[in-house]
């Protein structure tokens, strides 16, 4: 069990205003906590090792150059691809050129998504090719379970993960990580999950346990916090709500997950970058803080 020193929130956007005044010119290809130069001493990564990112639903109401330079502003080198970025009806050109256009602002696309998969088999091959395109290994999805066996086939034919998205007690088919969790192991591993934190307390599911149940097919996560655990609660900036954050990314932490830890910022759209900096900040102090495992 690790200990969190006590730490101000002061402290903790502190970080953030410091990530949000981060140069945007030029090109970085990770950050300064993640990599050293070669023969230098090693230093300790703030992050501990995770991929925290944006999706970039976050940024749905703006251009994908605004995006990309807020996402730099804020200090993280790692998104989640909305279609409003990348539209799913696009050639191989296309995508290969807005995934350039990430890498070259230092941020590495890790997944795309949400994207739905209740459709026809050429809508569903369409998404794998878009994901295969642009070489991005993960598509957050939320499909038909009717589809889970077309999906498993498509799996092995493209070799890209699927992660399931839950969204919460209006979603009928995948309320919480553990409806997904009861329909995976009979499909390819490729077939898991990304958990969305504030839907799962939503659907009355605690976080924390559904990311250590279901860490052997979590492929992605989305991050954010809640104003109060109920059904019709609503996007705060982390930190500021009810939900066990550091337990969350302590619980990430012991399962060693891989994958992107997104935040999904779903307050102030129209206006979302201070929400997101404040949000980030927490995060990295959060991280920053811990001690052992």
């Amino acid at each position: 069990m690790e200990s969190i020193p006590p730490i101000t929130r002061r402290g903790f956007v502190g970080v953030a205003a410091t990530a949000a005044m981060a140069p945007t010119s030029g090109t970085t290809t990770a950050s300064a906590q993640q990599t050293r130069p070669s023969g230098s001493s090693p230093t300790p990564d703030s992050w501990r090792g995770l991929k925290v990112g944006i999706a970039s639903y976050t940024f749905v109401k703006f251009p994908l150059d605004v995006t990309i330079r807020d996402i730099r502003r804020v200090g993280v080198h790692y998104v989640s691809i909305k279609s409003a970025h990348l539209p799913l009806r696009s050639t191989a050109e296309q995508r290969k050129a807005v995934v350039e256009q990430f890498k070259q602002a230092g941020i590495t696309p890790l997944s795309c998504g949400n994207v739905d998969m209740k459709g026809s088999e050429s809508d569903l091959r369409n998404a794998f090719e878009y994901a295969r395109d642009a070489g991005i290994p993960t598509i957050v999805c939320s499909p038909s379970r009717e589809n889970l066996p077309l999906i498993d086939r498509l799996v092995k034919e493209f070799d890209i993960r699927i992660a399931i998205h839950n969204h919460g007690p209006e979603d009928k088919i995948w309320p919480s990580p553990l409806d997904v969790w009861e329909a995976v192991p009979k499909l390819d591993e490729r077939i898991g999950l990304c958990i969305d934190v504030g839907h799962t307390a939503r659907a009355g599911v605690d976080p924390v346990k559904a990311i250590r149940t279901c860490s052997p097919r979590l492929y992605d996560v989305h991050l954010k916090d809640l104003v109060e655990i109920s059904k019709r609660s609503h996007v705060v900036e982390v930190g500021r709500g009810v939900l066990d954050i550091p337990g969350i990314l302590r619980a990430l932490l012991a399962v060693n997950f891989r994958g992107h830890a997104g935040l999904e910022y779903e307050k102030d759209m129209n206006d979302p970058l201070a929400g997101v900096a404040e949000s980030i900040g927490y995060i990295h102090g959060t991280l920053a803080s811990m001690h052992g495992r």
